[in-house]
């Protein structure tokens, strides 16, 4: 009896065709997987990281790479890891910041079903966590949105925010670099139909999230920027990336809210200091993890006046779950390379 085994490789023009540029699919899938997290119905191992040593820092100087692995049931059932490498230094050389891939498993032979770009994955997927996050946890009326860092993430922080939150009409970008930031406003401006103004300067931020009910910091910056008197009462701040929060905005907060408060700790516990003020690095540090909120056994928001604080850090069967998508659509439609790999 002879075997033959195949796998799918999807490019990342037909990754997109197939839904990673969604961001109302990869919403979907996101919020589902923030649930079945909490229900159990996952295996989460830590995202391992690799880097030159020890210091979190040299991220920032010579980048990393990291394996993210995961399986997560309910309407996916699948089993994945993704791959991703970053270099702050890739843009001088014409790439992007981070690249990636996605390989699917069968969840019971184990088999190895897709490879797949990863690189829009990923980063729609972290934008629609935040997007779920406003979703349930920002005012229902606000209007207006404060974001820091004009890069990808800027832009799919923004995209699912608007998702998450429709009455954002006006949106205010703040980057160190000026010109990335008119760019950015330009852009997203025309895509969303809303109104987004690029603001220079500690002045134009701190002005820009005195209006804002939502502010969002997804740049690099390891300096506090944001500060607790620019935060007025009923704003709803995440942070995604950087420490562009001071101590005094978590200590503001009425309540604090992760994805994952054990893949937090295991990720970045230098920040954790920083976004967790005089809290033991226990369960209880946290009020709420977003997938008890989405299930109703935890609170989210209770009322107009509570400024709440959203850390996040991501998890592979994120970047999993959007995949499975991925790969049933393109199942349907007959798209992507079918390669051999393994014959007996």
């Amino acid at each position: 009896m002879s075997a033959r085994l195949e796998i799918l490789f999807l490019s990342k023009r037909q990754a997109e065709a197939m839904g990673a540029g969604n961001m109302n699919l990869v919403m979907e899938a996101v919020e589902e997987v923030l649930s079945l997290f909490n229900k159990g119905d996952h295996i989460s191992p830590y995202k391992v990281v690799m880097r030159k040593n020890d210091d979190p820092e040299e991220e920032n100087i010579s980048g990393r790479i990291n394996a993210m692995p995961g399986y997560v049931g309910g309407s996916f059932d699948m089993a994945g890891i993704k791959w991703i490498g970053s270099n702050p230094h890739n843009h001088e050389i014409g790439f992007p910041r981070a690249t990636a891939l996605v390989v699917l498993n069968h969840p019971v032979t184990k088999i190895p079903l897709a490879v797949m770009d990863g690189t829009q994955i990923s980063a729609m997927r972290t934008g629609a966590v935040s997007g779920v996050a406003v979703k349930y946890l920002a005012l229902k009326d606000a209007s207006a949105i404060t974001v820091v860092g004009a890069g990808v993430q800027g832009r799919t922080q923004l995209e699912a925010s608007v998702i998450g939150r429709p009455s954002l009409k006006t949106a205010y970008i703040y980057d160190i670099n000026m010109n990335a930031s008119n760019v950015y406003a330009k852009e997203m401006s025309a895509k969303l139909g809303i109104r987004v103004t690029p603001v220079e300067g500690l002045a134009g931020v701190e002005e820009a999230c005195r209006k804002s009910e939502v502010i969002i910091t997804a740049s690099q910056g390891t300096e506090p920027l944001v500060q607790a008197d620019w935060v007025k009462s009923g704003t709803l701040c995440i942070c995604i990336a950087g420490n562009e929060f001071t101590r005094a905005v978590a200590e503001k907060s009425s309540k604090i809210v992760v994805d994952t408060w054990e893949g937090l700790k295991h990720r970045e516990p230098e920040n954790i200091p920083t976004r967790f003020p005089d809290r033991v690095l226990e369960k209880d540090a946290v009020d709420a993890e977003l997938g008890e909120v989405i299930n109703g056994t935890k609170k989210g928001r209770e009322n107009d006046r509570e400024n709440i604080f959203v850390s996040t850090v991501g998890m592979g069967i994120e970047d999993v779950a959007v995949a499975a998508r991925i790969y049933q659509e393109a199942q349907k439609k007959g798209v992507g390379t079918t390669l051999t790999y393994w014959e007996d």
